[in-house]
């Protein structure tokens, strides 16, 4: 081997060695570059990325604390506390049957007399007294307005409603829960008060006849109690209630009102039940006694006047309603 070949081979492993040393120098300078640039890149990056998270807080008035906007306030509350203020009442009506085939009683989900109210009932039998003083009901005088509806009661739960014998409740029913559902829906009161001119009250309108009295003697307090815990609860059932209008000479003078009134059995609820219990628990009572309003002594009249001449017409058994033996006005 020659020197010239020797030196040219050693001349070219310098130059090799010599290049992957520049070339490691480079990349040595590229990476602590690169190590160099990178903490300020990420830097910047973190520094924009938690800007944009967290912003300062500053007195600017211009800044201000995230609000929820009134659509979003609005569907928290409608999941936590249930239907949004303005979405409609449900209600759920139920039905009862009563002793009167005549008359159906209505059960709410909703409280029909306001609290607090003086009596426990209210009546109506005419679309007059649903617009008189002192307590006009707009849904008794739309209940008055339906074809076959005779009379509107209102106890504290509950709506009874009295038909005329010739009408038939496959008729009558869908109209009364449409206009029970539309009342209680709307949020509108059921009764209202209205100050009767001269600010005299009618009995059994404004006051209960049951409640206790100071100026009562001994047995009418007597009779007022037993009337108002042991039989009234069992006339409210049957969907109606009772009213004391007096006691004389040993008799209690009473008036059944709502399904009672005019039921067939009203008769034997007055004598034996009502009057039974009253002579066993107090012995000055000697006897019990329907009391019948003016108006409706009339009506009555009318009606037996009515039903004498259809006996004539249709024969001896024929009959308009449930009036005649057995009823209110005749005896047992």
């Amino acid at each position: 081997m020659s020197v010239s070949s020797t030196s040219g081979r050693t001349m070219l492993r310098r130059t090799a060695l010599l290049g992957s040393k520049l070339t490691s120098g480079a990349g040595s300078s590229a990476l602590e570059a690169s190590r160099f640039a990178r903490p300020a890149v990420f830097g910047s990056y973190r520094s924009v990325h938690r800007s944009a998270r967290l912003p300062a807080i500053t007195p600017s008035e211009t800044r201000r604390r995230p609000t929820l906007q009134p659509h979003h306030h609005s569907l928290v509350q409608a999941r936590v506390n249930g239907p949004a203020p303005t979405s409609k009442r449900t209600i759920f009506i139920q039905t009862e049957n009563t002793p009167n085939p005549d008359a159906l009683k209505f059960i709410p989900n909703h409280r029909v007399l306001p609290e607090n109210f003086p009596t426990t009932f209210l009546e109506y039998l005419s679309p007059r007294s649903t617009l008189a003083p002192p307590h006009p009901s707009p849904l008794a005088a739309q209940l008055l307005n339906v074809e076959g509806v005779t009379s509107v009661f209102y106890g504290p739960d509950f709506i009874t409603v009295t038909k005329a014998a010739d009408a038939n409740w496959a008729h009558i029913k869908p109209e009364v829960f449409s206009l029970i559902t539309q009342a209680v829906t709307s949020g509108e009161s059921i009764v209202n008060t209205v100050a009767k001119a001269g600010g005299e009250a009618s009995q059994g309108e404004e006051v209960d006849s049951l409640r206790f009295d100071e100026e009562d003697d001994e047995v009418v307090g007597m009779i007022k109690e037993l009337l108002d815990t042991r039989i009234r609860p069992a006339i409210q059932e049957d969907g109606g209630d009772i009213e004391f209008r007096g006691f004389e000479n040993g008799i209690v003078l009473l008036k059944l009102r709502g399904a009672c009134r005019t039921c067939d059995s009203s008769t034997v609820t007055l004598k034996n039940g009502i009057e039974s219990m009253l002579m066993h628990y107090i012995e000055e009572v000697q006897g019990v006694e329907q009391v019948m309003d003016p108006e409706e002594e009339i009506s009555m009249h009318e009606f037996a006047k009515f039903e004498q001449k259809l006996r004539q017409q249709k024969g001896p058994d024929a009959t308009a309603s449930t009036g005649g033996k057995g009823t209110l006005d005749s005896a047992p």
